[in-house]
């Protein structure tokens, strides 16, 4: 769905992409992961046609991204990190607003409208004021705006800033929802946690380049292998200590009450025999595992601040 490949975008002298490369398959959820000027939002008002590029190459549906954004802009929904108030419009009037500029007439514009604000559990609101409401909210407003068109991809900057824990939520289950219906979505995030648990995959993005690219359980569980194996034990004996000692894939040993922890490179199998051996020297353990992999822990590996 999504094409980028050596994409670069300077702000004077400061270089905010360098090099993007980058894929996003048609029907993903993709999260895009980075610190606070790593490029994402430049990225994504790129890819929406609002913004050009120094040099580099977007396709996106297969079509060239180029100095005419105009055919690009009718199959994307854009939806800004910070929401533009509009004074004196109610909700209603702010969306049959929106779907007027597509092309739809009074009768389209107040279904689509309507099926819109069922969608995002706004129907109450309807006659609200625009600018009277709060950012979470504002925040919903502008994610139902960005689907007026009915977007072949959909892409969010910071959607759920401001919304409260019931909202992000029900946002969640509704990107997933369009996902599932085949709608390509991108969307950038700081709660990592939440990206992990709704997305198909994962980009990072650490001073204008790609570092790390693919499906969320295969990324998690490339960490997961770098992580310490953890000891939790009753009584771990001298004999056991030093067999932990002699093994060669075992770096760095760390112990905390009953706790011993230790990186470890070697197979699951010879991890499986070194715990074998250390129960025959006595030690007696409660628990032996590896640490679990988490996205916010990829992040930190993977990214420096800008």
């Amino acid at each position: 769905m999504v094409r980028i490949r050596n994409l670069r975008k300077s702000y004077g002298s400061y270089q905010a992409l360098r090099g993007l490369t980058m894929e996003i398959p048609r029907g993903e959820l993709f999260g895009f992961v980075g610190p606070n000027g790593a490029g994402k939002t430049t990225t994504m008002k790129i890819i929406a046609g609002l913004m050009r590029a120094d040099s580099g190459e977007v396709v996106v549906a297969d079509r060239m991204l180029s100095g005419k954004t105009g055919q690009i802009r009718e199959m994307v929904g854009y939806v800004p990190d910070f929401f533009g108030v509009y004074d004196d419009l109610k909700v209603q009037e702010y969306l049959e607003f929106f779907a007027s500029l597509y092309g739809m007439d009074g009768k389209e514009a107040r279904r689509r409208t309507a099926e819109l604000l069922e969608m995002l559990g706004m129907t109450q609101l309807r006659d609200e004021m625009v600018d009277g409401m709060s950012r979470g909210m504002k925040q919903k407003l502008c994610v139902a705006r960005a689907l007026v068109n009915t977007p072949e991809l959909l892409i969010l900057d910071e959607p759920a800033s401001g919304m409260e824990p019931r909202y992000r939520r029900q946002l969640k289950e509704l990107l997933q929802e369009l996902c599932a219906e085949g709608m390509t979505i991108l969307i950038s995030s700081h709660n990592l946690n939440e990206l992990a648990e709704m997305c198909t995959s994962i980009g990072v993005i650490s001073k204008g380049r790609m570092v790390m690219q693919g499906d969320v359980p295969t990324l998690l569980r490339r960490q997961r292998e770098t992580n310490p194996y953890v000891l939790q034990c009753l009584s771990f004996p001298e004999e056991a200590i030093q067999i932990l000692k002699s093994d060669p894939h075992v770096k760095n040993i760390a112990s905390s009450g009953t706790n011993i922890s230790f990186p470890y490179d070697g197979t699951e199998e010879e991890a499986a025999e070194l715990l074998t051996a250390l129960v025959a020297k006595g030690a007696q353990i409660v628990s032996f595992y590896r640490e679990e992999g988490s996205l916010e822990k990829m992040f930190l590996d993977m990214t420096t601040v800008p």
